[in-house]
């Protein structure tokens, strides 16, 4: 099968196990059998902007060309850091993409991927977004009326704890559980003063704790690599080898792992050998 990646598909089962499925154009390659199965991944040198279509030498912005990647709102800097949001200036990009995916309700949560980090998504893209960044656990705390509140947010939060995730060590195995709602409980007072102020100028329906339960995510992988080695299409473009997991955006090899996310736009063959 022969298609533009895209990034994985995910969704979770009743026993919340990750199940994954790949993008190559139009199909769509279920991985969860795969795994402890030789597979190959071929890149054909070719890439193909995932915003107009046309062929282009490098790939910006996971998966755009040079003009789509300095056009199109989604490939902006604010995206990001919503923190610097400026669709209120009149200078965002593409209006109408902002109205539909940034002043929209948002979710500021903890996950647990290496070690408890704050992060921002949609409302809707739960718990997608914490499948894609390999949490094993994730707790909403804020509910917010715009990507830019809850950015300010997560601003203050990550001058407390982490906003990134460490790669290489959520690949090497899965963190310890933590106490996610005992973290938020002393979290939150300790940015009252900012969350009052964001009130007070965006009003009170702006920003509301949320009451959801925690979520555990469990991820099919069979063997986590001691030592990890990154595969890179643009130096070799066949990766292969027997699939042992897949966890956040990575395929998990006994030759390496690979982002398959970094990789947008770009023309890739699988087989299954």
């Amino acid at each position: 099968m022969k298609g533009t990646l895209k990034k994985m598909h995910t969704c979770l089962d009743e026993q919340n196990l990750a199940h994954y499925s790949l993008p190559l154009g139009d199909d769509l390659v279920e991985l969860n059998p795969l795994i402890g199965k030789q597979i190959s991944l071929a890149f054909s040198g070719n890439i193909f902007c995932g915003g107009c279509g046309k062929k282009t030498k490098k790939s910006y912005a996971q998966g755009f060309c040079y003009l789509c990647m300095n056009k199109l709102a989604q490939c902006d800097m604010c995206v990001m850091k919503p923190e610097t949001c400026h669709y209120a200036k009149g200078t965002c990009r593409e209006p109408d993409w902002g109205d539909a995916h940034c002043n929209i309700p948002h979710f500021v949560y903890l996950s647990n991927t290496s070690a408890i980090k704050v992060g921002i998504t949609r409302s809707t893209q739960l718990p997608t977004r914490w499948i894609d960044q390999g949490a094993t656990q994730g707790l909403v705390i804020f509910k917010v009326a715009t990507r830019h509140i809850s950015g300010l947010i997560e601003v203050e939060l990550a001058k407390i704890i982490g906003d990134k995730t460490h790669w290489q060590a959520m690949l090497k195995g899965n963190a310890d559980d933590v106490d996610l709602v005992a973290a938020a409980q002393a979290l939150v007072p300790r940015i009252q003063p900012s969350i009052d102020a964001i009130v007070s100028k965006y009003g009170a329906e702006s920003i509301e704790l949320a009451q959801l339960e925690p979520q555990k995510i469990r991820y099919p992988v069979n063997v986590f690599p001691q030592k990890v080695k990154s595969l890179n299409f643009d130096k070799e473009p066949l990766v292969k080898g027997t699939l042992q997991g897949i966890k956040g955006q990575y395929l998990i090899f006994d030759t390496g792992v690979i982002n398959i996310r970094k990789y947008g736009s770009y023309e890739v063959e699988i087989v299954n050998s």
